[in-house]
């Protein structure tokens, strides 16, 4: 009897030994797709917009809460039309970037960039403060 569960430990043993070396082989090497590209919103898309009326901010909400975008909004056409439409624009842009967590900032007088929260704009201290001082010295 003891002869009987011996032969059965053994089978066991072998077979689970077995089991571990295919396991090994088949885990030895990972191939990796490298000919696709990245998928699934990984590309960061800079994306202009030109505001006309309030109703062209929807395309640019939109676009921010992909996540993936950053939106360059130029601002001229509806500032010349009206400056109350755009203020109420940019507001409802600015509530929308603060969800996200982004951050937004104007360049020259008629452009506006959006970015959602993985990426920051740059506002250097020394350049507004410059251009305060011509302005000053402009309107001696």
């Amino acid at each position: 009897m003891a002869g009987f569960f011996s032969k059965i430990k053994n089978q066991f043993k072998n077979k689970d030994f077995e089991d571990d070396e295919a396991v090994d082989q088949t885990e030895e090497y990972v191939e990796l797709d490298t000919s696709r590209s990245s998928e699934g919103g990984q590309k960061i898309i800079v994306k202009p917009f030109v505001l006309e009326d309030f109703t062209d901010i929807k395309p640019i909400l939109d676009a921010l809460r992909e996540g993936n975008t950053i939106c360059l909004v130029n601002i001229r056409p509806l500032k010349e039309k009206d400056l109350i439409e755009l203020k109420r624009a940019i507001n409802k842009l600015k509530k929308t970037t603060d969800a996200i967590e982004g951050d937004v900032a104007g360049f020259s007088d008629d452009y506006i960039v959006i970015t959602p929260s993985f990426a920051e704009i740059y506002r250097s201290k020394g350049t507004t403060a410059e251009i305060k001082t011509a302005e000053a010295e402009e309107e001696e």
